[in-house]
């Protein structure tokens, strides 16, 4: 019996090893694939920062047309009744535009935009303590250590709720603020057609286009900088799998080697017909060989 033991010692070493070495070609193809996630969020992310950056600079740059505006030039506060007469005096070709305007949907954009008030949101949901607890200790620039313990505590769907929840609102408020939107091009094409009397009513209803539109811009940047977190939240979460994944198959790999030199201990043993001492050895490092692996599978 330990004749036939000693003697499938080398087939049972190399069925070890190459399951070693499976497992760690698995760890290094799935810390690739980490890596590459990673990438491609990172490239949404960058998105995202481009969007919220080009928001704000347009935000700047009507904040901007509006002072220099009001600088040079009196400003008055329009109504809508007078942009409605004002429509209508514009000619048949804007009969589109007057239609809008008494429709209940366009009367209700036209309150909004006169007065300078952006269209109303649902509350958004508060991040769950996980989340928010990752984002707070990257914006206080905590130690890579702290926040890798936070990101253990973060599944993947919470982050993709997280993400699609911040979406949503930001997709709510374009659609929201879409109306008022054809209602400013509408109106600002009657007013460019209107042949007497429409110089000081075009400059005044530029003021208030201009206003509306700096406070959308505003509202779209503060829109779009938590999906831009969220998804550096990712970022992070798949290059730490991708570390986590690297060094576990470097601890397989070195857990093959252990195998195979069991393999190849066992191979002289049978050869020299000296089984015991030679077994020994090739039956230790066999036994050393998996309680490495493990311990890596389990722990690591």
């Amino acid at each position: 019996m330990w004749g036939r033991i000693f003697g499938a010692t080398p087939v049972v070493m190399t069925v070890i090893a190459t399951m070693l070495a499976g497992l760690a070609s698995s760890e290094m193809t799935k810390a690739q694939y980490d890596r590459s996630l990673a990438a491609q969020q990172q490239s949404k992310a960058g998105d995202q920062w481009s969007f919220f950056q080009a928001k704000r600079l347009r935000s700047a740059l009507q904040h901007n047309t509006l002072d220099l505006l009001q600088a040079a030039n009196e400003v008055q506060s329009v109504d809508t009744e007078t942009l409605r007469q004002a429509v209508l005096s514009s000619g048949p070709d804007h009969a589109q535009t007057a239609a809008l305007l008494a429709s209940e949907a366009g009367q209700r954009a036209l309150t909004l935009l006169v007065k300078g008030e952006l269209p109303a949101l649902p509350a958004s949901a508060a991040p769950l303590p996980e989340v928010q607890a990752a984002l707070t200790a990257i914006d206080d620039l905590r130690p890579e250590s702290e926040i890798a313990a936070l990101m253990a505590h973060l599944s993947d769907p919470m982050l993709t709720a997280a993400l699609l929840a911040a979406k949503a609102r930001s997709d709510a408020f374009d659609n929201a603020t879409r109306p008022i939107n054809q209602l400013i091009e509408a109106l600002n094409r009657a007013l460019t057609a209107q042949r007497t009397g429409g110089g000081t009513l075009k400059r005044d209803f530029t003021a208030v286009r201009v206003s509306f539109a700096a406070a959308r811009y505003d509202a779209e940047a503060r829109l779009n900088q938590p999906i831009a977190n969220l998804y550096e939240l990712q970022v992070r979460k798949n290059n730490l799998s991708a570390e986590r994944h690297h060094n576990r198959s470097q601890r397989f790999f070195y857990g093959m080697l252990g195998a195979q030199m069991a393999v190849i201990i066992s191979t002289f043993a049978v050869a020299a017909r000296k089984r015991n001492l030679l077994w020994s050895l090739a039956a230790a490092a066999g036994a050393a060989a998996l309680l490495f692996a493990t311990y890596v599978y389990l722990f690591i």
